[in-house]
């Protein structure tokens, strides 16, 4: 089987007297990808809105759902991907300084980050069958598949309960299946799901103006800051984290794509992401937490998906809500998080900012576990009881609201079937408050 084998350990020459990297040495060092990230995308994008309006790339308002008031230009998750794809080329070229002694960011990854912007700018500009964005996104995770990149993210769950990877599993004849065989397999599986799950979830919340572009840059900080710990103390030299630069360089470029997109997708926006953003900056997220289990930390991975857990709060409530509805899950509402905060707020900014506030709580949550673990202040089974704690929370909160929403809906229809029967009115008279209910919750 085709397992990559154990990354060695650095030989005792190979941790010499390297000094600590420390922080402000590593942001110095990438402070140019950010720039540039930052700088062309800003330029861009009111390019990019051009280009969208002249061919006719637009999200016509239907005042159910969206309820913008005049058409909105899409394709501005094409600005996002220039400005990411711009700021991780220039990390090439640094040589000095401590960017200079780190690996660069897989070329598995610039494939990935391919694939997912042609699906969602094919979905943007002609629509395309549920079957073949899912084909798009499976291309992507088959593309970190090629470079390892989130195989070893099962080991550190499973290494404990069965064992190290070199030990045997079982064997048929001569044929011998090792643990590492496994681990690999479920690896890449776990790929797959988190590309998918990430990419939809990241679609879902992106409802409001500013929101996801937003909401990814505070993720981007904690991603960014979990980053920044694990290379000042798991690397000495080099060998020890070689995917330490590329985690900085892609939550540089996409901290900096997105807030350059922020102003033009600011309320009132003149653009939109589109699935090609929504898409891309799904992907991109995932990417830094599996690389987070580059060495089997899989506790740091759970640290991330804390520090994501607004996009799965979201979705959670969104499966929930649908399947106690009996309706599929492609089915679109008006009761996602974003909805029901802006209508508990009363505008689109308030709902924005209240929702930034959120997801920078759980951004600090995600980013002080991880701390607690990579200092040892903790041990990472404290990590897994915070993780399992806070989901279980949302999952209970999601089903609580699922549920009640039911029990409303319920209760208005029999208030309606009520009145009919009492008025004697008609289907005249009993059909036009369920229109009312229907139309208030699409």
């Amino acid at each position: 089987m085709n397992v990559p084998p154990p990354l060695p350990a650095p030989s005792p020459d190979a941790v010499v007297a390297a000094e600590p990297l420390t922080a402000l040495e590593l942001l110095n060092s990438y402070a140019p990808v950010f720039l540039i990230a930052f700088v062309v995308t800003l330029v861009v994008t009111p390019l990019i809105r051009r280009v969208a309006v002249s061919f006719e790339i637009i999200d016509k308002p239907d005042q159910t759902r969206k309820q913008h008031s005049f058409p909105i230009a899409y394709l501005g998750g094409l600005a996002v991907f220039f400005g990411v794809l711009v700021g991780i080329i220039l990390s090439f070229s640094l040589t000095s300084g401590v960017a200079g002694d780190l690996m660069h960011v897989p070329l598995s990854v610039v494939l990935g980050l391919l694939a997912i912007t042609i699906t969602g700018l094919a979905d943007d500009t002609w629509g395309l069958d549920p079957r073949l964005k899912v084909s798009g996104q499976l291309i992507a995770a088959a593309a970190l598949a090629i470079q390892n990149v989130g195989t070893r993210v099962a080991e550190g769950a499973l290494a404990n309960t069965i064992g190290p990877a070199n030990d045997t599993l079982f064997t048929v004849g001569s044929f011998v299946v090792q643990n590492g065989d496994l681990y690999y397999w479920i690896g890449i599986a776990l790929i797959a799901i988190f590309v998918l799950g990430g990419c939809n979830a990241a679609n879902l919340i992106d409802g409001l103006d500013g929101l996801l572009s937003g909401t990814v840059a505070i993720m981007m900080l904690g991603f960014l800051a979990v980053s920044l710990m694990m290379a000042t103390t798991f690397t000495e030299t080099s060998a020890d984290d070689s995917l330490a630069g590329a985690r900085i360089v892609i939550c540089l470029a996409t901290l900096g794509a997105v807030l350059g997109f922020l102003p033009w997708n600011w309320n009132p926006a003149v653009i939109f992401l589109g699935d090609t953003g929504s898409l891309l900056l799904g992907y991109l997220s995932v990417v830094v937490i599996l690389m987070f289990g580059e060495h089997g930390h899989t506790h740091l991975v759970l640290a991330g998906l804390i520090i994501f857990a607004l996009p799965i709060m979201d979705t959670a409530l969104a499966i929930v809500r649908r399947r106690l509805a009996g309706v599929p899950f492609s089915t679109p509402d008006s009761n996602h998080l974003h909805h029901q905060v802006k209508r508990a707020t009363g505008g689109v900014k308030s709902a924005v900012l209240t929702l930034y506030g959120v997801s920078a709580a759980f951004a600090a949550v995600g980013a002080t576990v991880a701390g607690l673990v990579i200092y040892r202040i903790v041990r990472f089974q404290i990590g897994y009881a915070i993780a399992i704690v806070l989901f279980g929370f949302v999952m209970a909160i999601a089903f609580k609201a699922a549920r009640r929403q039911l029990w409303d809906a319920a209760a208005k229809q029999a208030d309606g079937s009520g009145s009919k029967s009492a008025t004697g009115t008609g289907a005249a008279a009993g059909e036009q408050p369920a229109r009312e209910t229907a139309g208030s919750t699409r």
